[in-house]
């Protein structure tokens, strides 16, 4: 193909673009900061209803986080919000009744939890189970093969000695010993190192998009504040999106939020910035919602 009709070809698909945002702006559909917003983001969720043994839990969740940005679901107990986090990755026991998920532009809503990772996704648990017998090198190294022959079917898996540098090196980032990698994934472990395996996994599988459902959980100051340090760093290096879903708003201090969004009774009420999380802090869920 000539230059002058590859030049033609840019033209025509730049003016047709042009012209779908003037018809959705002119007919005001969309502003054109939502149209772009709306393209760039990486994840979304609409209305999203959602069953649990019968009993629906979610009454149509909507929400979109953009790679780079931090979102803070905070919520009672019995609110929904853990709910909305396996659902988001596909537990069978959550059943999606009505409304969608995206991640890009791929509509996840019925792929299976091992598709949603591969594309980007990354969930942290509250209490992340232990496999005896499986050592952290071995689980991460089969995972990050996974992911790699997911998204390119033709590529090889690492080889032993590239596996251990990457690993080596990223340990070193995150400032833990080497023989941590060595010990059995989450088996004796304390609150605070389930917590650094699942940061050392974020470090190296590196998604798009990731849920903290409730990593503070379990933490003591101390502990918590060095979790969110390597957290942070994460987030600066990968550009990372981050959903964090908690009770209190402590780890928000060290996790600052661009977005707050309240959850109760399985409806997001109301939404603003780090401040309402600081009134659901000194005022308490029910008077920051009373007024709504």
């Amino acid at each position: 193909m000539r230059n002058s009709e590859k030049m033609f070809q840019f033209f025509t698909i730049a003016h047709a673009f042009l012209v779908d945002i003037y018809r959705a702006t002119y007919y005001g559909e969309i502003t054109i900061f939502s149209y772009v917003q709306y393209m760039l983001t990486q994840l979304r969720i609409n209305n999203l209803h959602v069953k649990v043994d019968e009993k629906e839990i979610l009454h149509g969740i909507d929400l979109s986080i953009q790679q780079g940005e931090v979102h803070a679901l905070m919520g009672p107990n019995g609110s929904g919000k853990s709910t909305l986090s396996l659902a988001l990755f596909g537990h069978p026991r959550y059943h999606i009744t009505q409304g969608s998920i995206f991640i890009s532009e791929q509509d996840i809503t019925t792929l299976a939890p091992h598709k949603r990772a591969h594309l980007g996704l990354f969930l942290t648990f509250q209490s992340p189970q232990a496999i005896p017998g499986v050592t952290i090198s071995t689980f991460l190294k089969q995972a990050i093969n996974a992911k790699r022959r997911a998204q390119q079917p033709a590529q090889p898996s690492l080889k032993i000695r590239e596996y251990r540098d990457i690993l080596q090196n990223t340990m070193n980032e995150l400032q833990m010993p080497p023989e941590f990698a060595d010990r059995y994934l989450n088996s004796g472990f304390s609150g605070g190192e389930r917590k650094k395996s699942e940061i050392l996994q974020m470090a190296l599988l590196q998604p798009t998009i990731v849920v903290l459902d409730e990593i503070d959980s379990g933490l003591d100051v101390d502990a918590l504040r060095i979790v969110c340090e390597h957290i942070n760093r994460l987030r600066k290096k990968q550009q990372m999106g981050i959903l964090i879903i908690t009770h209190y708003p402590r780890i928000l201090s060290y996790i600052k939020p661009d977005y707050v969004h309240v959850l109760m009774d399985g409806r997001i009420v109301t939404s603003g910035t780090y401040t309402l999380a600081h009134q659901i802090e000194t005022r308490g869920y029910e008077q920051v919602t009373a007024r709504l």
